[in-house]
């Protein structure tokens, strides 16, 4: 039965984790969007393109960090509970540890399930469109991002200079280095050239120029070949087209392609993958049991009337350490797969032993009592 007094407790518990989670998600998207602010401020990006292209990455954000604001918000908001007096009020009131945990276990039971919406589908769902949006920013937007006086890399192996850029989309001066061919390298040198669409991306029309060319004969001599040209087109977009059908990482698959790759699929990137969807199932229980740790920390121990920063202190410490195991455990699964249940067990137990130490630590036995007497 749901009492006035959950809600209480609970209205405050939800508010403050809607207020900490977005404002942690706000300042660590601000921090990583730094990256990319470069392309509004020297290549001439669209605004709005550059919020779309790094809003992307917000759901990544959530679902690392809310299991973490779930702890963060218990921990804080009963420990100031406990300082204000009210958990004293409660408990004189007749309830027990677990029915003033009643709240916090409601919340951690929604940031389980948003937690399981974001890793499950939004999460892959962002980062694939986020790995599109770099691959259409360097090849159908590569003529947008060609800068005057500055040696402009269109891929790993394409490099375009122009000395002046017009603002009609005409150039001057322009060299371009292509590697695309291996062991082939082509440097070209043109007086002038024009940007255009194709109908596979941008291309630059090279003017008056030539074309040179390093080739290697059999017996292993170098010769250079030197071709002029009045009018020559190169297509930008070719610049990465091997990545059209590239190899989509971890974090753009779903969970069924995470358990079922492609036959082609290497052996390491098959124990990756499988480390990552064993990784996206236990980390939303992670929230529910920090939720846990929370209240055990906060709702245990004797009350002291200034003890609240201590047990925020060992909150804290306890969390910071189970992170750090978190990330080794991950890291040691990824490489050997028959680590993966040390993933689900640090996603339950510490769970399981603050549930255990909130229900009083039932089964421990006690020291201190006296031994009985024997009378003659």
């Amino acid at each position: 039965m749901i009492t006035r007094i959950d809600l209480y407790v609970f209205r405050q518990l939800g508010g403050a984790l809607l207020a900490v989670t977005i404002g942690l998600a706000a300042l660590v998207w601000l921090t990583q969007s730094l990256r990319f602010i470069e392309l509004v401020l020297d290549r001439g990006l669209s605004f709005w393109v550059f919020l779309e292209l790094t809003s992307l990455l917000l759901p990544s954000f959530f679902a690392v960090i809310l299991p973490i604001t779930t702890f963060v918000v218990v921990l804080f908001t009963y420990v100031r509970l406990g300082s204000d007096r009210e958990l004293v009020v409660m408990r004189a009131a007749g309830l027990s540890q677990w029915q003033l945990a009643r709240p916090a276990m409601a919340v951690a039971g929604l940031a389980v399930v948003l937690g399981y919406f974001l890793t499950l589908y939004l999460v892959p769902l962002s980062h694939a469109s986020f790995r599109e949006w770099q691959f259409e920013i360097r090849n159908q937007m590569a003529g947008l991002l060609l800068q005057e006086g500055v040696f402009s890399s269109v891929g790993d192996d394409l490099t375009v200079y122009a000395r002046t850029r017009e603002i009609d989309g005409s150039l001057r001066g322009i060299m371009v280095h292509d590697a695309r061919e291996r062991g082939a390298p082509v440097t070209i040198l043109a007086e002038a050239g024009r940007l255009s669409n194709g109908p596979e991306g941008p291309r630059v029309t090279l003017i008056n120029g030539q074309r040179q060319q390093l080739e290697r004969s059999p017996t292993g001599a170098v010769r250079l070949n030197v071709l002029s040209f009045t009018e020559n087109s190169l297509d930008l977009a070719r610049a990465n087209r091997a990545e059209q059908n590239r190899f989509r990482n971890a974090q753009e698959r779903g969970l069924d392609e995470l358990l079922n790759p492609e036959p082609d699929v290497s052996l390491r990137d098959r124990r990756r993958f499988r480390a990552e969807a064993h990784q996206r199932l236990a980390n939303p229980l992670t929230g529910f049991s920090l939720a846990l740790l929370g209240l055990a920390v906060a709702l245990t121990g004797q009350f002291q009337r200034y003890g609240g920063g201590l047990k925020l202190f060992l909150g804290s410490t306890l969390v910071v350490g189970l992170l750090a195991v978190g990330l080794i455990f991950s890291s040691a699964a990824a490489r050997t797969n028959s680590l993966l249940p040390l993933i689900w067990i640090h996603a339950i137990v510490p769970g399981i032993v603050a549930a255990w130490v909130l229900s009083g630590m039932p089964g421990l036995r006690r020291g201190g009592s006296l031994p009985r007497v024997a009378r003659a």
